[in-house]
């Protein structure tokens, strides 16, 4: 079993909450980033040729370069989040870095926020809530605000991972037919506890469903996967919904499609090229939109911080990390 190491340096990107900055000052040699201001990319190469252990977020791209030109001690990227498609996995195996990330910890906030969505779109929340705040709403009226009701309805889930089922588990409550497609088809007890239909043909899962929600990660697999083509496989009284990454989806096209009227709406949390947002979504009334706020909540901030630090603690102590991310992420 490998030596235990000396108390790390470890240097983290963004302000986390205060419980879990202060036990990562107690615990280690850290330097947080209590102003939080991103890093610029300059910032980032002498941090991490500066450090045993670099604590990133899903803000800053760690790309191939950069590892590349990263210090001998940096030898564990810990990655604050699911989500690892901003490091560069395969730079950072060649340079034998470590990289581990929070898996599970967000599971329930991201589905609550889907489960938002998909609820908000279609009974046009957004829309409605505006209309009070003008002073331009004045009463009931048979006609008023007509949305859509969602029990009923086929929900088309893109990814049936944990978040993917999680969402699947509300949206029953709400009366929807469960469809998915994966890259690995769930076994045959999951399937019948939540009640869903497998789609190997993700193209299938498109055209049957009223609702598509997209829960996979980001990779080289699924980059653009619902692109302009699968766009025009949806009918048009489909809406979409995106909590998961903004690269999954081709905005331009979505986009296009919304104001062409061959989709009827769209919840989006994330977004291509985060922060910014095509200014024609900004003028679509039938879309509902949020800043990246899926898993922002208290208990899931301090949740991922813990599991931070166990995975430096691990590490540190001569053990393998309990998230080490492996080769399917690259």
């Amino acid at each position: 079993m490998p030596e235990p190491r000396k108390t790390p340096r470890v240097i983290v990107t963004r302000e986390l909450a205060d419980t879990v900055m202060d036990r990562l000052e107690a615990l280690f040699d850290t330097t947080n980033n209590r102003g939080d201001a991103a890093m610029t990319r300059d910032q980032l190469a002498a941090a991490m040729a500066d450090c045993d252990v670099l604590v990133p977020t899903v803000t800053d791209e760690i790309d191939a370069a950069l590892i590349e030109g990263a210090g001998e001690r940096l030898r564990l990227i810990a990655n604050y989040g699911a989500g690892v498609n901003h490091i560069a996995l395969k730079a950072a195996r060649a340079r034998g870095i470590i990289v581990t990330n929070t898996p599970g910890v967000l599971t329930e906030d991201t589905a609550d926020m889907a489960m938002a969505l998909i609820v908000s779109v279609p009974r046009r929340l957004a829309e409605g809530e505006k209309l009070v705040r003008s002073g331009e709403w004045h009463g009931w009226s048979p006609g008023g605000m007509l949305g859509h009701r969602i029990g009923g309805k086929a929900l088309g889930i893109v990814g049936m991972g944990r978040i993917g089922q999680a969402v699947a588990r509300r949206a029953r409550a709400f009366g929807l037919s469960i469809h998915y497609h994966n890259r690995r088809r769930l076994p045959a007890v999951v399937e019948a506890e939540l009640g869903a239909t497998f789609h190997a043909d993700l193209d299938d899962l498109l055209g049957c469903a009223d609702i598509v929600s997209i829960h996979t990660p980001l990779n080289a697999d699924s980059r653009d996967l619902i692109d302009r083509r699968r766009i025009g496989l949806m009918r048009t009284h489909v809406y979409v919904i995106n909590t998961s990454r903004g690269g999954i989806l081709d905005e331009g096209a979505l986009v296009d499609a919304l104001e062409a009227g061959r989709l009827a709406g769209a919840g989006l949390d994330v977004w291509e090229h985060e922060p910014r947002i095509d200014p024609r979504l900004l003028a679509l009334p039938n879309v509902v939109m949020t800043p990246h706020m899926g898993s922002a909540t208290l208990e899931g901030r301090q949740a991922s911080g813990e599991r931070v630090i166990q995975n430096i603690r691990m590490w540190a102590d001569g053990h393998r990390p309990p998230d080490q991310v492996l080769e399917g992420w690259a």
